[in-house]
């Protein structure tokens, strides 16, 4: 049986958060086109009200070329910078990093990483967003609930992104 967790906040209980982990299968697919750049992808939870819960991950090409610094195309992800991206500062420790080549990538979290620790139980909808330059956009969303319970879902691109898979355990 999995235990719950409390965190104290300023002195405050928090809403309870479960002993579980979260799963984030990416897959970026291989493109059959003349010029090919690797996407900028942003990945985040939302709760119920839309609002980010928290940010995952952030890829992004972050040295400097004669085109500028990757952060300078950041607004492309259009939804993720509107909603969270234009307030943080980049980069973000355990966030941020390298734009990933085609093929799948995994990414795990737990109750101690700082993206859940503290995060309620409640319904959320994981978002991928995706866009590349000489190329498209593309934004997925699959919702699962928080509650320690095992679940999993999918989602599948058309475009920038290939199968996209959470699970919790």
């Amino acid at each position: 049986m999995r235990a719950k967790l409390f965190f104290a906040v300023s002195g405050l209980l928090t809403l309870p958060a479960y002993a579980a982990e979260l799963e984030v299968d990416v897959e970026i697919p291989k493109l059959n086109v003349a010029e090919y750049h690797r996407p900028y992808v942003a990945i985040w939870l939302e709760g119920a009200d839309q609002k980010v819960a928290a940010n995952l991950a952030v890829w992004y090409q972050q040295k400097d070329t004669a085109e500028g610094h990757g952060t300078k195309w950041l607004p492309d992800l259009r939804q993720w910078w509107r909603k969270s991206g234009r307030n943080l500062d980049l980069p973000v420790d355990g966030v941020t990093g390298p734009t990933r080549p085609v093929g799948r990538h995994v990414l795990k979290f737990d109750e101690r990483s700082p993206q859940l620790g503290r995060l309620p139980a409640g319904q959320y909808t994981l978002v991928v967003e995706a866009v590349r330059e000489v190329g498209g956009r593309e934004l997925l969303k699959i919702p699962f609930e928080w509650n320690g319970k095992p679940q999993s879902g999918k989602a599948r691109g058309s475009s920038e992104l290939g199968a996209v898979g959470l699970s919790i355990k």
